[in-house]
């Protein structure tokens, strides 16, 4: 390399997912917004809440930050709307924390939804006190240096999912699901559907009606199920 690298690349202007569409999204069930986009879009299990309780929807607003570095984690900041889930990349680096209590105490009063990072985050007590929901690998006490190179609203690669700036990204208990914003609309319409055949068998499940989980007539009529016993 010729000279110093460019420590931060920023994207000031992004398009954002109209409030509409994300109510769409609103209090849902990750696991009917991937089954309402075909099965895709959900994060590495490794990526959780540091609380059980926590949940989130809004829009994406990206920060790729290279191993032991959070330079583009402090900038994206200055950067935020009412509304954003801030998503850090880290590519699951483990040296160090990128962000703590103080830093997310700062992201809620700017009005950001909820922090999702691949790599691990400190401060976790704090954390919990300031109640902005985390998803993350996992923690550490160890804090990054800020020096970059780090890139802020360019696409990304969080816990094994591309995750463009203005992706409709949601998180609860079992994970974080992504959905592409030019794919949005689409999977929203699709959630109804979801939803429906969720209430419908919940329904029938709970008045004890017989209900099988498995096409057993259509596998004996193609010869795909076999009986040894």
């Amino acid at each position: 390399m010729i000279g110093d690298p460019v420590a931060l690349t920023i994207r000031r202007r992004i398009k954002r997912p109209s409030p509409a569409l994300m109510r769409a999204f609103g209090n849902t069930p990750t696991g009917f917004i991937t089954d309402a986009y075909n099965g895709k879009g959900c994060m590495n299990r490794h990526v959780k809440a540091i609380e059980q309780r926590m949940r989130f929807s809004g829009s994406a607003v990206t920060a790729l930050c290279p191993p032991m570095d959070n330079l583009a984690a402090m900038a994206i900041l200055d950067f935020v709307k009412t509304g954003d889930v801030i998503v850090l990349a880290t590519g699951g680096d483990e040296t160090a924390g990128v962000i703590g209590d103080l830093w997310a105490l700062r992201a809620k009063q700017l009005g950001v939804q909820a922090i999702v990072c691949d790599g691990l985050v400190r401060d976790v007590p704090g954390l919990l006190k300031v109640g902005l929901p985390v998803f993350a690998r996992g923690w550490v006490p160890n804090s990054a240096f800020k020096n970059g190179p780090g890139e802020i609203n360019l696409p990304v690669t969080c816990g094994g999912v591309a995750v463009q700036p203005g992706d409709v990204i949601a998180g609860d208990r079992d994970g974080v699901v992504v959905v592409p914003l030019a794919e949005a609309k689409g999977v929203a319409a699709q959630l109804e559907l979801v939803r429906r055949k969720e209430r419908e068998t919940l329904a029938l499940v709970s008045s004890g009606a017989p209900r099988k989980f498995w096409d057993e007539a259509g596998l004996k009529q193609r010869g795909a199920v076999r009986y040894v016993g």
